[in-house]
């Protein structure tokens, strides 16, 4: 799944009841992909911007990038165990689940079935097994296209919601 869709994903599903929800939810659904490509895609616009060509990601899945930064930051932030662990520490801290920390379980659930092995697999068991799960890619149609309709009709409760909670406020 794409960082866009991700965080509307994120807004869509826990964060449309308040600002700080708003801003958690959305945190936290695009936390993997933020930690983990944002500092490449920031380093490529800055190569491109001052006259240099760039590309973010060749077909090999890595291009002006440190394979193994990326790898390793994408490891931890896409893997359900090291997730567990920082669902248990923020519970220990808050003495009460994060709703909005769900969103980045649901990143992970999502990335397994629609990353393939040739573009950055999920290693949604790491550390304990390096196994990957070899889905159809995002830009496949048959979850691009699924994807869209979903976010559509996401938002399009919303949207009736909102109106109809206003029109009877007024």
């Amino acid at each position: 799944m794409d960082i866009i869709s991700h965080g509307l994903y994120g807004w869509a599903v826990f964060g449309n009841k308040n600002r700080k929800e708003f801003w958690l939810s959305i945190g936290f659904w695009i936390l993997p992909d933020f930690l983990t490509f944002g500092l490449p895609f920031a380093i490529n616009i800055i190569t491109m911007l001052s006259g240099g060509s760039g590309s973010i990601f060749g077909q090999a899945g890595h291009h002006n990038i440190d394979a193994k930064y990326i790898d390793a930051i994408y490891n931890i932030t896409h893997s359900l165990i090291i997730r567990g662990i920082v669902f248990w520490a923020l519970w220990r801290i808050y003495k009460k689940p994060m709703k909005a920390s769900f969103a980045r379980l649901l990143h992970i659930l999502i990335d397994i079935p629609t990353h393939s092995l040739a573009f950055f697999a999920t290693p949604f068991l790491w550390p304990i097994f390096n196994y990957k799960f070899d889905g159809i890619p995002r830009s496949n149609k048959i979850i691009f296209i699924p994807n869209i309709i979903v976010l559509i009709i996401l938002y399009s409760i919303y949207m009736y919601k909102k109106f109809h909670k206003t029109k009877k406020t007024k």
